[in-house]
């Protein structure tokens, strides 16, 4: 069994070095190509990448880097019956390959494998929170994406079109789960490590404002824009506990706006709020198991659900369509 191992890459200088170099090490045993996705770097990321025997591809200039191009880039330059996605920023456990062919050679209908990850970004918020092993990104047994990556046949990948929606900033996961599972493939992750995962060393809410910027945040709206009128579309809105937040918090939010015009006093109305706002505070809190990661999920909502209907009314590019991109270099 060889394997085409995708590194998705936007300005991953300090950590690309050492992405490699676990890859590489983890096909000694295996076999197969190693395929740096750059999504436009302006950093070393290209030249040390070159300092390795990899196939290193970028997208085109006039195309806008996204979550969803990256994967798609590297698979359309990749050649292998199974396909190992990650990131620049991650290092591959060495042992991993190996677990998961056995698991796909032994459950045929099993389209991708994947391991937990690894966070090793104790200084924000956000991946602390992913890191928890109660988090739906270390779940184990079966799941409905594999978040991070992970390991999957082409043969399923093939059956679904493509491998990752180019249009969606976020939650191409997800789509790609919702698309390979309607076919009847199911997907697994195994109870040991997967990746090492390094993540941006900034603070949670200033990465929250940078994904807003790059458009991160609306992945949810255009997941909805991409299924629309498709036949999965009832199944993806079954199956994402999101919308129902989401509604929740649209909800909560209008009802902040009516209050001071329908309480007695306008004062009346903006206590009932603040009371509203330190109870779910509260909840979360308590959920979380920690005030901190309760504040900053109640301010993640907000940003989330103000960017879902900027990504639903965005333009769309056939997903399939080749993407413009050149080689800087093919792998010896």
């Amino acid at each position: 069994m060889t394997v085409s191992v995708i590194l998705k890459t936007l300005n991953e200088e300090p950590r690309i070095g050492p992405a490699i170099e676990s890859v590489l090490a983890a096909l000694e045993g295996v076999g197969g190509e190693v395929i740096v996705a750059d999504g436009g770097s302006r950093d070393r990321t290209l030249d040390i990448a070159a300092n390795y025997p990899v196939r290193v591809v970028q997208l085109g200039p006039a195309i806008r880097p996204s979550c969803g191009i990256g994967p798609q880039l590297g698979f359309q330059y990749s050649r292998e019956p199974f396909i190992c996605l990650m990131d620049g920023d991650m290092l591959l456990d060495p042992d991993f390959l190996p677990e998961a062919f056995a698991y796909l050679e032994a459950n045929p209908t099993v389209a991708g494998v994947t391991g937990y990850v690894e966070e090793m970004n104790d200084t924000s918020l956000e991946y602390v929170r992913r890191g928890r092993r109660i988090s739906p990104e270390n779940r184990i047994g079966s799941i409905d994406r594999m978040n991070g990556g992970g390991l999957y046949r082409r043969e399923a990948v093939d059956q679904v079109g493509y491998l990752s929606d180019r249009n969606l900033h976020g939650y191409e996961e997800f789509d790609l789960g919702v698309r390979l599972r309607a076919r009847g493939w199911t997907l697994h992750r195994l109870d040991r490590s997967f990746v090492r995962h390094f993540g941006h060393a900034i603070n949670a809410y200033a990465l929250l404002v940078r994904r807003w910027r790059s458009g991160y945040l609306r992945g949810i709206g255009e997941l909805l824009r991409a299924a629309l009128g498709k036949p999965r579309w009832r199944q993806l809105v079954r199956e994402l506990p999101e919308l129902k937040l989401w509604a929740a918090v649209y909800t909560w939010l209008i009802t902040m706006v009516a209050l001071p015009f329908a309480t007695a006093t306008p004062s009346l109305g903006l206590a009932i709020n603040a009371g509203l706002i330190a109870g779910v505070i509260g909840l979360m809190s308590l959920r979380q198991r920690s005030l901190t990661l309760g504040f900053y999920a109640v301010v993640a909502w907000l940003f989330h659900a103000a960017a879902l209907p900027l990504g639903f009314f965005q333009r769309r590019e056939p997903p399939a369509a080749w993407i413009d991109s050149r080689v800087v270099q093919d792998a010896p």
